[in-house]
């Protein structure tokens, strides 16, 4: 085996069939050089059964990717990774399709959900640890969807469009971020074109970026049924996948043809496999299962990504956590009487005992007929009576304003749970939560004054009745532990540390697509996105254009109370750096996040996360943090020399608890230099 990892030469015409196979379709092995098959499963959010395929097998289904983009937690995400990287391996898995990364910019996309934020460096760092956690238990894992995979719509038909000094800003860094962590065995390219071109086809994507300026040594794969001819190989696409599904195995029978007619080179295809081989030998991928998983202890790793990445968005009054004592609490909606959500599409992953509903959605496409929506068996109410004994819940699933409404006004409180099922294949309307639910919390919080909103969404909601609400809540898909995660959050038994890792609006007029791109559209129909915006997304176009978010970028509260003490921001010979003293000044035990932002260069606003850090502290505990900008962050990507520039000017810099909420700014002198690719 190892001199096939080591080989220089091209394959000889003999060796073609044995290795044609590992490039397109189901992969088999080549089992004399020691070569496991690829067996290989979606698992973004936990290992999937699409369909029930194996029977009774049901896996351990955690929170979505946006939750735990939430938690701001690196170790975190590498413990999970390891999580799905164990389980794989349990069921013979050694290829995980996890890793989903496209940056949140249209707020309407059905699959944000899936996605870590809209930051690049947060998008990176904490897909990469989840990626770095599944290869490190001998499983290989990818990044996707490469690149501006960001709207459902038409996905297989669509062009996105960017300037491409900003897209290597954005998307892309975040693409290089989590290479540079993990390392990753393959990247799967998307559905949709760039810039006019097939991603998996893209030449300038594949070949003269990934695998040229990033350096990346693995292999790149298609998602499937994405591959629309064999010359995709000659682009940079090394595997076919899913082959079989398609009307044509372009890159079986066909590049095989062109191998023979002279029109593709054996050196390529040599590329090609080697790729795929070096990838599972670093990772050090077997054919064997993996042993039994402790499925007791996975549980507690659902539960605690689901605890940190509920954030509190809005907590007038102290009225959260629930004051212990007799009271009458009102639990409204959400099917908080049977579980939480989640997210629908090739992530879905059935826990134990979830059940799904199917729900007819129209539109001509196959994707948009049908969608399952799946409640995983973790009730908020079973769990709040559980912990909160001395009071009385009752229940009503809110079907009528007027009925959630009389039961609120005979209670001492009451908590509305607001769902918006998001999912793979297609893209929301608008962004009011679905079924009359805005009108139910109006009508629920003009009964009650003490009304608490907890919001179990893949997308930030429009919230027409924010002002009117004291409490709110962003749960989340929370997972097959979620019903206990929220409930231990509103009584006070965990103390909520989640931190928003996309901007919600204060309206549709903030947004960069107020209107969802081309809904409506027919099903196959040719369709173009211009993200005229860049590389501003999300918070930074807030503040490129002034516009103040109903909740920012980085906020979340506590139950607790923090200081940011002695705050030293400086730059020079050894980088941009800020050094903080985090203190717990309140009466408990919490979590913060200091971050470390850019604000503008030269007087223009221009907002970059630099770095950030999670602490947990004790009451009057105390921590010492060092902030690191990477320097591509305050820099812009020049096409011209393939190279970063940081123009030399006054940089202002603040470490705070947001993109808006600052504790310590000042201007710096930073002096122009050009580096690297």
């Amino acid at each position: 085996m190892v001199k096939v990892f080591t080989a220089d030469g091209d394959i000889r015409d003999e060796r073609v069939p044995e290795h044609v196979p590992q490039i397109a379709g189901w992969v088999r092995g080549v089992p004399r050089f020691g070569v496991p098959d690829l067996l290989i499963t979606d698992a973004a959010l936990g290992i999937t059964n699409p369909g029930g395929g194996r029977e009774g097998d049901t896996a351990t289904a955690l929170p979505a990717g946006i939750a735990l983009g939430a938690t701001f937690n690196r170790a975190l995400a590498r413990e999970v990774g390891a999580l799905l990287g164990r389980e794989a391996r349990e069921r013979g898995f050694n290829v995980l399709c996890g890793g989903s990364m496209n940056l949140i910019r249209d707020l309407h996309n059905g699959r944000n959900f899936e996605y870590v934020s809209e930051d690049p460096l947060l998008s990176g760092e904490i897909a990469g640890e989840t990626v770095a956690g599944t290869q490190s238990e001998g499983v290989v894992s990818l990044l996707k969807h490469l690149s501006l995979n960001a709207s459902e719509t038409n996905k297989f038909w669509l062009d996105a469009v960017i300037e491409p000094a900003a897209h290597r800003e954005s998307d892309l860094l975040a693409f290089q971020i989590g290479i540079e962590i993990a390392e990753p065995g393959t990247i799967m390219a998307g559905y949709n074109k760039v810039n006019g071109e097939y991603s998996g086809g893209n030449a300038t994507l594949l070949d003269d970026i990934v695998k040229g300026a990033f350096g990346y040594r693995g292999w790149i794969m298609s998602d499937w049924r994405a591959v629309y001819s064999w010359r995709f190989a000659e682009y940079g696409l090394d595997q076919h996948s899913g082959a079989q599904l398609d009307e044509e195995e372009w890159f079986a029978g066909p590049l095989r043809a062109a191998l023979e007619a002279g029109e593709f080179s054996r050196a390529r295809l040599s590329d090609m496999v080697r790729r795929i081989l070096r990838s599972l030998f670093d990772v050090g991928v077997t054919g064997e299962p993996g042993p039994a998983v402790d499925r007791a202890a996975h549980a507690r790793i659902a539960l605690e990504a689901a605890r940190q990445g509920i954030v509190l968005l809005k907590n007038e009054g102290d009225l959260l956590p629930l004051s212990p004592g007799e009271k009458t609490i009102a639990v409204i909606g959400g099917h908080a009487h049977l579980g939480v959500p989640a997210g629908s599409g090739s992530s879905l992953t059935l826990a134990e005992g979830g059940w799904p509903l199917n729900t007819a959605l129209g539109g001509d496409g196959p994707l948009w007929r049908l969608r399952r929506e799946v409640v995983h068996p973790s009730a908020p109410l079973e769990h709040l009576r559980r912990l909160h004994p001395d009071a009385t819940f009752i229940y009503d699933p809110a079907l009528t304003p007027a009925a959630a409404a009389a039961l609120a006004k005979r209670a001492d409180i009451a908590i509305v749970f607001a769902v918006a099922w998001e999912g793979e294949g297609f893209d929301s309307a608008d962004r009011s939560l679905p079924r009359g639910q805005d009108e139910v919390i109006a009508a629920v919080a003009e009964a009650n004054p003490s009304t608490i909103v907890v919001l179990e969404t893949g997308n930030p909601p429009s919230m027409p009745w924010l002002d009117s609400v004291p409490a709110v809540v962003e749960a989340w898909y929370s997972g097959q532990n979620g019903g206990e995660a929220i409930a231990e959050m509103l009584t006070g038994v965990v103390n909520p540390s989640g931190r928003l890792p996309v901007t919600f609006p204060a309206s549709d007029d903030q947004l960069v697509f107020p209107v969802t791109p081309n809904y409506g559209e027919t099903w196959g129909t040719a369709a173009t996105i211009e993200y005229a915006e860049g590389s501003d997304v999300g918070y930074r176009h807030h503040a490129k254009h002034a516009l103040p978010p109903a909740f920012a970028f980085g906020h979340g509260l506590s139950y607790t109370e923090f200081s940011y003490d002695d705050v030293v921001i400086t730059a020079g010979d050894g980088g941009v750096q800020a050094t903080l003293t985090v203190v717990n000044t309140g009466g408990r035990r919490g979590a913060e996040v200091a971050q470390f932002y850019a604000i503008a260069r030269d007087g223009e606003p221009r907002a970059r996360l630099l770095d950030y850090e999670r602490v947990e502290l004790d009451p009057g505990e105390s921590a010492s943090i060092v902030l690191t900008a990477d320097p591509r962050l305050l820099a812009d990507f020049d096409l011209e020399s393939g190279s970063w520039h940081i123009r030399g000017g006054e940089y202002e810099l603040a470490v705070g608890r947001s993109a808006v909420r600052f504790e310590a700014s000042t201007t710096v002198k930073i002096e122009d230099v050009r580096f690297g690719d």
